[in-house]
């Protein structure tokens, strides 16, 4: 297959996605992503900013480590210290790419870097060689590209091609496109830029106007050959170019598009799922191809259609992306061995015979109360045995709700910090802030509550509730999750999981002040 016959995927739900507020995951977090992304036959996984934090750091190293079959890369401005502790991170990738970028729109030159645009081009071409010699495969970006002129981006995307870049990406950092006019520009730079030739172009839209997608594809439609894109459409400010509908587009209607991707598309919801479980981000049922109800038909005609022949009202099928697999296949009688086989398929896997016992031990818990665990309970679950694993100052030792119409819900709850006991009652408008009034008065946080939701992970009313919590304390933004069949007790549990985030010292900043 010729280049021009393919369409690269470039996730960068690990990094872009991460820096969505509250959304922070663990290295081993990462890990799990990375495998299912793989799994799921991403081209190029965009692993985290190495220079953010140690802890960003050492994730990417672990991604690298781990992924032999994907693309593992890392983002770096472009000075030395980031370009250096890129290619540190990446030294055990199998293969690794470096994605340098610096910022060419005039008013981030003016008033963010406040350099000449010959500095500017100057410093890209100094990058990408240092790159260079790191990495063979270097990518280079231009910020704020959808807000910079042409005459400057011809002018510093040739430097960056002659210094070595393999893969030139034209983010519309600020969400700020249209896709006739998007797709005109990526048109443009393709016709005008000498030595295009020697390179990929890529994109890379936010979603702040709702048309990630589109410019996507519109830039394909006139010859971007990689999209930059996040598993749910994950994303700082509105989120990014969801990689489900940039993937089943191209391929619904290969009429327009004529290229082909190298993605299982069996893997998009299970990766979905796994995604939302571990950030916190529930994906609302609306949501196209990952959604609840994307293949779901209410109306009748709509449902004698599709009973008569699915194509007159499906324009994909479920099957094809993930829906409908692997449903049911766990229960009370189901055994160790089977219990590992089914994580080790869904991309689980146990560092210690202890740790895979201590995940056991809750699943039978979890089965005596819910007759039939499907893949979302299991990944709900390692979610939060990995959660409970790491140090923690606060744990749910006890909890007791009372609630009846007409009188005022309590809550008493008994929560241990660093293993000292500690008893709290509280009243509020429901059970829920009646429990999490009284678990803050013992943690004594002073956090800001910013978001309470709350999903059921399957159907049935014995579903589990996965709650998540995100509190908000001198500027920092954490998400906690929680989940049971009891929807208060799954709520005491995130705000007790967000409490020991919000109080962790070793808990990763954002890198939010720079990024394509």
């Amino acid at each position: 297959m010729s280049q021009q016959d393919r369409l690269v995927i470039f996730d960068t739900t690990m990094r872009d996605g991460e820096q969505s507020p509250g959304a922070s995951m663990t290295k081993e977090e990462k890990v799990r992503i990375g495998k299912a992304l793989e799994k799921m036959r991403v081209d190029v996984i965009e692993a985290g900013f190495a220079a953010a934090s140690q802890g960003d750091f050492d994730a990417i190293a672990a991604v690298a480590a781990t992924v032999r079959e994907s693309t593992i890369c890392s983002l770096a401005r472009a000075v030395d210290r980031d370009l250096e502790h890129a290619a540190a991170a990446l030294k055990q990738a199998e293969r690794a790419r470096i994605h340098t970028f610096i910022a060419t729109s005039p008013i981030h030159m003016q008033y963010k870097l406040r350099m000449e645009p010959d500095q500017v081009i100057e410093q890209a071409v100094y990058a990408v060689k240092k790159a260079r010699g790191f990495v063979e495969d270097v990518e280079f970006s231009c910020e704020d590209a959808g807000r910079s002129e042409d005459d400057f981006l011809c002018r510093i995307i040739e430097a960056a091609i002659d210094a070595g870049a393999s893969t030139i990406n034209i983010p519309d950092t600020v969400g700020y496109a249209i896709p006739e006019e998007f797709g005109y520009k990526i048109k443009r730079l393709l016709e005008r830029i000498p030595n295009a030739d020697k390179a990929i172009f890529s994109v890379h839209c936010h979603n702040d106007l709702g048309l990630a997608v589109a410019n996507s594809l519109a830039a394909v439609a006139n010859g971007a050959r990689q999209v930059e894109c996040t598993i749910n459409g994950l994303g700082e400010r509105a989120g990014n170019a969801a990689l489900e509908e940039i993937v089943m587009a191209t391929r619904t209607r290969q009429d327009l598009f004529n290229i082909s991707t190298s993605i299982d598309t069996t893997h998009i919801v299970p990766t979905s799922r796994l995604v939302s479980s571990i950030t916190g981000f529930p994906v609302q049922p609306n949501k196209a191809i990952v959604g609840a109800n994307a293949f779901a038909h209410e109306s009748g005609i709509h449902q004698d259609g599709v009973l008569k022949h699915r194509e007159t009202y499906e324009i994909m099928k479920a099957e094809d992306v993930g829906w409908g697999a692997n449903k049911m296949v766990m229960g009370k009688h189901s055994g160790r061995a089977a219990f590992r086989s089914r994580l080790e398929e869904l991309g689980v896997t146990f560092p210690t015979d202890a740790a895979l016992n201590e995940a056991f031990t809750r699943f039978k818990e979890l089965a005596d109360k819910k007759h039939e665990i499907f893949d979302e309970d299991l990944q709900a679950l390692v979610s939060e045995a990995i959660s409970d694993a790491a140090p923690e100052a606060w744990k749910l030792v006890a909890l007791e709700c009372h609630s009846a119409i007409g009188e005022t819900p309590v809550a008493e709850v008994v929560v241990s910090h660093h293993g000292e006991e500690k008893r709290s009652k509280a009243n509020g408008s429901g059970p829920v802030d009646a429990a999490l009034k009284a678990i803050e008065e013992v943690a004594h946080t002073g956090a800001n509550l910013l978001l309470y939701s709350v999903n059921a992970i399957t159907q049935g009313t014995d579903s589990q509730g996965e709650v998540t919590v995100r509190l908000e304390k001198g500027g920092r933004i954490v998400n906690g999750s929680g989940a049971d069949t009891d929807i208060v007790v799954a709520s005491a549990k995130a705000y007790i999981h967000a409490v020991n985030l919000l109080l962790s010292e070793s808990d990763r900043q954002h890198p939010q002040n720079d990024g394509v």
